[in-house]
């Protein structure tokens, strides 16, 4: 496949304007046209050529798709699949493979086209099924649908921050668990990312971070092509990014030209794996669409070429022009033979490994354990319990500082950190120091205040595996990092998200602080669970079930101000999601209060006033309303019959609660400025105000004669076959 003689061949392809200045203009192609030398070998170049096609053939099928990326990035793509990486299509879970992510996710046909030629389970079928219902070749790369998919990427500069939390992972397994005769981890990362990924925040915090802490092994290969949708980049990207990475703290490359040859890009990619100290980025000209009608320009960017500019182009790359997904045979048995190659050096290392489980049985067990995502036995065992009458009110967030801290000795994938508030947050390790550059076996990171970047680099973790990161801020700032917590319960990435400050109750610091749409934001997203715990033992159960649900995020909402004691809770009723927290011994109830976290104890108290008054009140706490949704009916049912007078009490977005309450006490403006108790009298949520809702939507449906049944109603699947996701 190699060879060590560079041969000049012919190539009937534009030059392009590879000085750097701006994008190649528009050309048009004539057999005339002076010919472009590509100085390597022949049969490198139509390895190349072939995946440019291959990437351009798969939009084509589908009517839909990205062909300019892949075609601009080929070159890079074969160099990395070719001849760096190590990877093991027989075994695409291989704990020490090199991580493969492709940041500009649009550009997935160019790692179809790879994943194919390598060996893994894509077949030509597959390539031409691109971006239809059900297939393995999705519009943008998904982790659970496509082996050898490390992430899911699309939403740009998630990649490239996923892949620094990769190289945190390395770094720190690397630490813990390699010796000096067996080195079981001993990988990098490789990133491909374009000029969206880093124009958008996330990637500059991420890499502003893997700067700081000195991530040697992850490099960085940014598609520098000039182009955006709108244009050139530089109707709004004129900044020199060299410089501003150079700032971060990283080392960074110039690579002017991998369209007549990838000799320069070998070199730099070799010299960026022997930087150990300091991230890489080799910043490569490219041309968008390379080789087509319409290079250089955006309109090749997110639009099928026209089927005769495609024909051309194939003719141009010394291709069948007639020809659709073509792999001649020679191109096809080097990707086998490289595999092959690869195979045998994941067949040493597994005889590696077993020497190493021989010589170090606890540490290879521990590995196993953590990799097969199981839980240390007996776990639950450790959290705390909340016992009435002994232990005094605390504020939630207390709780979850005493449930971290109880398992987190234990649970050495336990990894993460805060966005700056770790002293607000109460995410400290006891049993752990900082990861740092000149620390890499702690487990506690100081993300500093990048919140985006922090929940990306965390999805990172989880998908290096072996890792269960968790992570924390104040509620009111995961908007800045939703997109980040959208990829985890896309992606099925159980990072644990510790959310303090939960309501208008943190106080002075006023409405821009203070979460009143946040919950029902985080709630109307499918697979995460959200739990709002109102005491210790609430707090225990969302442990328990975030710890458990591996596939599932968790935020975990905590409160600042102090919770009083529920007489009530235990922690497997609140395993349910939601339960009886007072009246359970209550026949026929006149009225019903449903909350959670800290509008739990006034509600209780107002149900016993309400008693006195002649008023049967039965309090359900519910502390995630989607496990709560997972019970059986039987279940639902019994905690909220729907038929009886039912007021929501929570001091957040009243959206949400109408299909569990006739009546809501929540927020329906943002909040204001002063001391928490003062915001919770001003906006309703005092005993006398809930006790007088309560009655008033008792005496409502008396006069109606009639209360609506809110769970008599049918629940519908519209989905046609398999969910998917």
């Amino acid at each position: 496949k190699k060879t060590d003689n560079f041969l000049k061949i012919k190539h009937k392809m534009g030059s392009g304007n590879n000085d750097g200045s701006s994008p190649p203009n528009k050309k048009l192609r004539s057999d005339s046209e002076c010919a472009k030398m590509y100085d390597g070998p022949e049969f490198e170049l139509k390895c190349i050529n072939t995946i440019r096609a291959l990437s351009a053939d798969q939009p084509s099928a589908a009517k839909s798709g990205h062909p300019g990326a892949p075609m601009g990035c080929a070159p890079m793509a074969h160099l990395l699949w070719s001849e760096v990486m190590n990877y093991s299509p027989s075994n695409p879970d291989w704990i020490n493979r090199d991580r493969f992510v492709l940041s500009n996710g649009h550009a997935c046909a160019l790692l179809y086209s790879m994943l194919h030629l390598s060996g893994y389970n894509l077949s030509i079928a597959d390539l031409k099924n691109f971006r239809q219902l059900g297939s393995k070749t999705p519009g943008h790369p998904e982790n659970f649908v496509t082996d050898g998919i490390e992430v899911s990427t699309g939403p740009l500069g998630q990649g490239i921050s996923n892949g620094i939390g990769m190289a945190i992972a390395e770094r720190h397994f690397a630490t813990t668990f390699n010796t000096e005769e067996h080195k079981i981890f001993d990988h990098f990362t490789y990133v491909i990312c374009g000029d969206g990924c880093l124009q958008e925040g996330v990637s500059s915090e991420a890499s502003s971070l893997a700067g700081h802490l000195g991530l040697g092994k992850v490099i960085v290969l940014y598609d520098d092509n000039l182009i955006t949708i709108d244009g050139p980049t530089d109707l709004s990207f004129t900044e020199d990014v060299a410089k501003r990475y150079e700032s971060y703290g990283w080392h960074v490359q110039t690579v002017g030209d991998v369209e007549s040859g990838i000799k320069n890009l070998r070199a730099a990619v070799e010299a960026a794996k022997a930087v150990t100290d300091r991230p890489s980025m080799i910043k490569i000209r490219t041309t968008i669409g390379y080789g087509s009608k319409n290079e250089g320009s955006s309109a090749t960017h997110g639009a099928p070429l026209k089927s005769d500019d495609l024909a051309t182009t194939k003719k141009n790359y010394g291709l069948d022009s007639d020809s659709s997904f073509q792999v001649d045979e020679d191109v096809r048995e080097a990707y086998v033979t490289n595999t092959k190659n690869l195979e045998v050096k994941q067949q040493q290392w597994e005889t590696l490994y077993a020497e190493y489980k021989q010589s170090n049985p606890d540490k290879a067990t521990e590995l196993e354990r953590r990799f097969n995502r199981e839980l240390p036995v007996d776990i639950m065992e450790t959290l705390p319990v909340f016992e009435f009458g002994k232990s005094s009110p605390a504020a939630t967030r207390k709780a979850s500082e005493a449930c971290l801290n109880s398992v987190a000795p234990l649970m050495n994938e336990l990894m993460g950190g805060s966005a700056d508030l770790t002293p607000s947050n109460l995410t400290s390790l006891k049993c752990s120091g900082d990861f740092q550059k000149d620390t890499p076996g702690g487990r506690y990171i100081r993300f500093g205040v990048r919140e985006h970047g922090m929940a990306a680099i965390c999805n990172g973790l989880f998908a290096y595996g072996g890792m269960r990161p968790f992570c924390a801020t104040f509620l009111n700032f995961a908007g800045y990092a939703m997109g980040s917590i959208r990829i985890s319960a896309l992606s099925k990435f159980g990072v644990i998200y510790i959310m303090t400050h939960d309501s208008i109750g943190l106080g002075e610091d006023g409405p821009t602080h203070q979460p009143v749409e946040m919950i029902e934001s985080l709630r109307a997203m499918p697979n995460i669970n959200v739990f709002r715990p109102a005491d210790a033992n609430e707090m225990n159960a969302a442990y328990q079930l975030a710890l458990e649900k591996h596939q599932t995020p968790s935020v975990i909402c905590c409160s600042r101000g102090v919770v009083e004691a529920l007489k009530h809770s235990t922690v497997e009723k609140a395993r349910k999601g939601a339960y009886i927290v007072h009246g359970e011994d209550i026949e026929k109830a006149d009225l019903i209060l449903v909350g959670s976290g800290t509008e739990i104890g006034p509600c209780v108290i107002a149900a016993e006033t309400l008693a006195v008054q002649g008023i049967k009140a039965r309090v359900i706490s519910m502390p995630c309303q989607d496990i709560f949704l997972e019970q059986s009916r039987e279940y639902q049912l019994s905690v909220l019959p729907g038929n009886i007078p039912t007021l929501s009490v929570e001091a957040t977005s009243v959206s949400g609660w109408h299909r569990f309450s006739h009546a809501q006490i929540g927020m329906t403006t943002f909040g204001q400025s002063a001391p928490g108790d003062a915001l919770f009298k001003h906006f309703g949520f005092t005993v006398s105000n809930i006790m007088d809702k309560g009655k008033t939507l008792v005496e409502f449906y008396k006069k109606e004669g009639s209360v609506p049944n809110l769970m008599s109603r049918p629940v519908f699947n519209n989905i046609m076959g398999n969910v998917g996701h």
